[in-house]
């Protein structure tokens, strides 16, 4: 008996975690664990947030943004009970791009369209889909993102002078970055290299510390202390604000959203993505299970609002929300008192932001980078098999030349091809005649199941075959081709259904065209075994009587193939004697008359 899970009502998968963790009971004890939780991922959010931001070719104070307004709003009506939202490296390329193709105001409105397609996407229940992206892909695509992001930061951490604009393609970004190492600045150095050897100290010996803030802060007194002539957030951007925009509608016009809507559907992509791998880490942090459908539409409504206050792109991010599952967090809240503890340091702390140096926060994407590029997990799929490497080096090298989501596409397509040709593989069409050979009657093929009885070969004239396996258009062809070599042409076939779990049309099309070849030779073809589902498609596709004969089992087809044989042998034998041959010409016509 094969047990199904209950789809749930519409209510039952779009109620917020928020919901269900309050009716669960929260009690001052669990609001303690999330302030705690919540006031840990903001110390970890706030030099990540700027650092995003100024890598995405935007202001700081938009990267806070992002984090309050979408963090926020991601926890508050987001379908997992851990997930913290805000600006990732991840989307740093593709911002970084739109910014420079269409402008700010570009970036805001494609965030806003990414949003509805994430909403529209959310309620029409396809987050389901999203978890078919194999696991080679996720791991070239955050490895690549993780290189462009180091290649991003050398500026920074070399305080180079470039001589011109700063260019998006890795190869030309190395040449640029190449061309301008006489312009090294050893200040800048000195600022970025024990900046990444803090971090790495301060994680190895005390975990549970804010190594990031406390590593730009460390650096951030040392250049004010020494006069270090190193760029900060107050040389290049004048500070951050000490309270929140206005909100603001974007421009909107059908030239604009027609300009930014490839953009726009790149964003809803990757943060889909990216939002629902958050959740799952999180899963298998906890042991919770997500709502994936409802956490889109948290996500899709969020990247609607942020644009509105000068955000951009939200999703959910894995380090963060990795921090807020091991701080302790229980539940929605311990997110939403992370984005009211970063407004909290707009208002109180935002002065002293302008002494960061942009070295120092380029130190913290090059460790972002460094934990994102999943080291381990792209060795062991290199020597796990020969697809599974093909597909990761390809999304890998995609995403690092072509684009982001060129390499998730392609990378998927290519994953599919090989899934497609393994199970392919693995659908067989077995003879019985030929398990007549010495022992072969007692042997187990290679999927466990007990070969066929020899007595179903008794008769030479009879050819009994079973398919096995999914029999999709991948095998068609094979399956038809092995159909089709079948010598002596017999006068009868039995072709056993019973181990078919599913056909497509282009197997169902393999079929009807071997029962038309059969019908001309006037050899009758009997169907065994076929699940009402199966008997429904290849009745459709014209497998029908006169063409062939449905039977319940093997052993029903092979004896109405008998049958039919003895009697177009126009031999009066026992068989015919007894009557069974006009029975079964008899059940022949009724079947065929109710299936008509």
């Amino acid at each position: 008996m094969t047990a199904r899970s209950v789809e749930p009502t519409f209510v039952e998968a779009f109620t917020p975690k928020l919901v269900t963790v309050l009716r669960e009971g929260y009690h001052f004890r669990d609001f303690r664990a999330d302030v705690l939780a919540g006031l840990t991922v903001a110390i970890v959010a706030v030099p990540l947030s700027m650092a995003i931001a100024i890598a995405s070719g935007v202001t700081p104070d938009r990267g806070l943004y992002t984090a309050i307004i979408g963090g926020f709003i991601v926890s508050f009506l987001g379908g997992s009970r851990f997930q913290i939202g805000g600006p990732a490296g991840a989307f740093i390329v593709l911002v970084a791009t739109t910014v420079a193709l269409h402008g700010v105001e570009g970036l805001l409105l494609a965030t806003v369209i990414a949003g509805v397609v994430q909403l529209v996407v959310g309620l029409l229940r396809l987050g389901t889909f999203i978890k078919y992206i194999p696991f080679p892909v996720t791991i070239g695509f955050t490895a690549g993102i993780s290189v462009i992001i180091f290649a991003s930061q050398l500026t920074e951490l070399l305080g180079l002078t470039l001589a011109g604009k700063e260019p998006g393609e890795l190869i030309h970004k190395l040449a640029a970055i190449s061309a301008a190492l006489p312009t090294i600045n050893a200040a800048a150095v000195a600022v970025s290299v024990p900046t990444i050897a803090l971090i790495v100290a301060i994680r190895y010996f005390r975990p549970y510390w804010p190594a990031m803030l406390m590593s730009v802060g460390v650096a951030s007194v040392a250049v004010w202390l020494l006069g270090l002539p190193v760029e900060t957030i107050g040389t290049r951007f004048g500070g951050i604000p000490q309270t929140l925009p206005a909100p603001m509608l974007p421009v909107i016009s059908l030239e604009k959203i027609t300009e930014v809507l490839p953009a726009a559907l790149s964003f809803a992509l990757l943060g889909s993505i990216e939002s629902l791998l958050s959740a799952v880490v999180a899963d298998s942090m906890s042991g919770e299970r997500h709502r994936s459908n409802c956490e889109l539409v948290a996500q899709g409504i969020a990247n609607i609002v942020s644009p509105f206050f000068g955000g951009f792109c939200v999703t959910g991010t894995i380090a963060r929300t990795a921090t807020n599952v091991r701080s302790g967090a229980h539940g929605p809240v311990a997110g939403m008192l992370h984005a009211v503890f970063l407004l909290l340091f707009m208002l109180v702390a935002a002065p002293l932001a302008s002494y960061i140096p942009l070295a120092a926060l380029g130190a913290v994407l090059a460790v972002v980078a460094w934990n994102m590029a999943e080291r381990h997990a792209f060795a062991m799929l290199l020597r796990a098999s020969r697809s599974d490497a093909v597909v990761l080096v390809v999304t890998f090298l995609l995403v690092i030349f072509s684009g982001l989501i060129e390499g998730i596409l392609v990378g998927f397509g290519i994953a599919a091809l090989l899934f497609l040709h393994r199970m392919a593989k693995m659908v067989e069409v077995e003879n019985a005649r030929s398990l007549t050979d010495g022992d072969e009657s007692v042997r187990v093929n290679g999927n466990g199941r007990k070969a066929y009885d020899v007595a179903l070969a008794t008769d030479p004239d009879v050819a009994v075959h079973r398919i096995s396996g999914a029999f999709f258009f991948g095998a068609a062809a094979n399956v038809g081709a092995a159909l089709d070599s079948i010598g002596d042409h017999p006068k009868a076939y039995v072709i056993d259904f019973s181990d078919v779990p599913v056909i497509d049309s282009s197997g169902a099309a393999a079929i009807e065209g071997f029962v038309h070849k059969t019908h001309r030779r006037r050899a009758p073809v009997y169907i065994t075994g076929a699940s009402p589902a199966i008997r429904r498609t290849l009745l459709i596709h014209g497998v029908k009587p006169p063409y062939v004969r449905f039977r319940s089992d093997l052993a029903e087809g092979v004896k109405a193939a008998h049958s039919r044989v003895a009697h177009s042998r126009g031999t009066h034998s026992k068989l015919a004697q007894s009557g069974v041959a006009r029975r079964d010409a008899a059940a022949e016509e009724e079947e065929e008359e109710a299936l008509t």
